[in-house]
Formats: C-alpha cells, sequence, structure tokens
C-alpha cells in the first residue's frame, strides 16, 4: 500500500472545496498549484479563475477549514498569486467534460 503524504492529504481534502459558481472543485479546476507543509504549517499556493472573483473570501475559508481537517495540520495560510495566470487547459479532464468541453 502506498503511503500519502500529509500534502497529499491536503489535496485531497481540498477536493471537497466546491467553486460554487461552476460547480466543480478547486482542485480538479487547476486552482492548487502547490502544498507545501513544514512543521504543520501549511502553505497553498494557488489561483482563482480571474482576479476579481466575488468568491476570494468565501473560498479562503472553506480551504482553511479543508486543509486544517487534515490531522497534524496546525496552520494554514494561502499565497494568492497571479502567475501563472489561470486557465481552461489548467483543469483536469474530468473538470473539462463537467463544464461540457470534452477534449480528445
Amino acid at each position: 500500500m502506498t503511503e500519502t503524504t500529509m500534502e497529499d492529504q491536503v489535496k485531497e481534502s481540498l477536493m471537497d472545496v466546491i467553486d460554487p459558481e461552476l460547480g466543480i472543485d478547486i482542485v480538479n479546476l487547476g486552482l492548487i498549484y502547490k502544498i507545501d507543509i513544514i512543521d504543520g504549517n501549511c502553505t497553498i499556493t494557488m489561483t482563482l479563475t480571474t482576479m476579481g472573483c466575488p468568491l476570494g473570501d468565501y473560498l479562503h475559508d472553506e480551504i482553511v477549514d479543508a486543509a486544517e481537517l487534515v490531522e497534524g495540520v496546525n496552520n494554514v495560510e494561502i499565497n494568492l498569486v497571479w502567475e501563472p495566470a489561470w486557465d481552461l487547459d489548467m483543469a483536469s479532464r474530468f473538470a473539462k467534460i463537467s463544464l461540457g468541453i470534452y477534449d480528445s
């Protein structure tokens, strides 16, 4: 059996955070760029679909709550970045199919 890292556990927990406008989780949308955990301090580097996303505060709270569900995570910091800019190519195949965009 493969051992999962805390970072993997946080990523899995973040799959429960759904973008309410698109109805797809933020991991499959490709919004999570990196997860680092050192001594229980978790830093999540991510972006939003648009710079003026009105859901920023909502998503922040949901992300912190989801990450803190992972045993050993004591503190969560979100590093919101705009480079690289998000585009639909970053979304998983699952997300694209859910959005009605079929790729071969």
